[in-house]
This record gives C-alpha cells, sequence and structure tokens, in this order.
C-alpha cells in the first residue's frame, strides 16, 4: 500500500499518542522485624536450662522451648546467641532425659541398695 502523497499545505497526518500511563499503586511493605529478642531468650533459657536439668518436669519443657526459640531466632542479626542458647538448651535437655532414665532405672530397681538402711528403718 502506497501512502497518499502529500499536498502543499496540508497536515501529515499522525496518529494520538498513547494516554500517559497510570503509576501502579503499591500497599506499603511492613517493616522488617528482627528477632534478636527470640535469640536472647534462648539464650537465658539455655542457661537457666544448665541449673534446672536435675528437675525432669522442670528441665525438659524449658530446654525444648530454649531451642525453639532458638532456632526461630537464627534468622536475627544476633545468630550468634540463638547459637549459644541451642547449644545449651540442647545439652540441658540431654542431662534431663539421662537424669529422667536414671530416674526411672532407679524406681523399678528398688533405689541405691547402700542407701536401704538409712531411708527404711
Amino acid at each position: 500500500m502506497e501512502a497518499p502523497p502529500e499536498t502543499p499545505g496540508q497536515p501529515v497526518y499522525q496518529p494520538p499518542s498513547p494516554p500517559p500511563a497510570q503509576p501502579v499503586y503499591e500497599p506499603p511493605s511492613p517493616p522488617k522485624t528482627d528477632r534478636y529478642v527470640l535469640a536472647i531468650i534462648s539464650l537465658v533459657l539455655g542457661i537457666l536450662n544448665l541449673c534446672a536439668w536435675f528437675i525432669p518436669f522442670c528441665g525438659g519443657p524449658l530446654a525444648l522451648v530454649g531451642i525453639i526459640l532458638g532456632v526461630l531466632g537464627l534468622n536475627s542479626s544476633r545468630k550468634g546467641l540463638a547459637i549459644a542458647g541451642i547449644v545449651l538448651s540442647g545439652i540441658a535437655l540431654l542431662l534431663t532425659i539421662i537424669n529422667a532414665a536414671f530416674g526411672a532405672y532407679l524406681g523399678i530397681t528398688g533405689g541405691l541398695p547402700f542407701l536401704n538402711p538409712y531411708l527404711n528403718p
């Protein structure tokens, strides 16, 4: 197809320009939260667990909570505290399990034989 011949004095046809693009609305993103508090709580629970492992009803749940909070705190700016909390809580959980197993063994076998004269007069 050939372009129509231009006549002098007549404007050249140009197609209309598209309308300007509308700005796209993006909702503001929530600020990123740092979970450093979870790492600190995990470390504190790990230290407390090293004192409470000999009572299985206290040491076990505290150790589990310390491990969970430590894992959640790994994405924080205080990753070292979270790792320390996980390690301390893991050691305390292991000691709690050993203590509970030893207590169950003593309960099944009747305790320590050398203590029987003092406990049962």
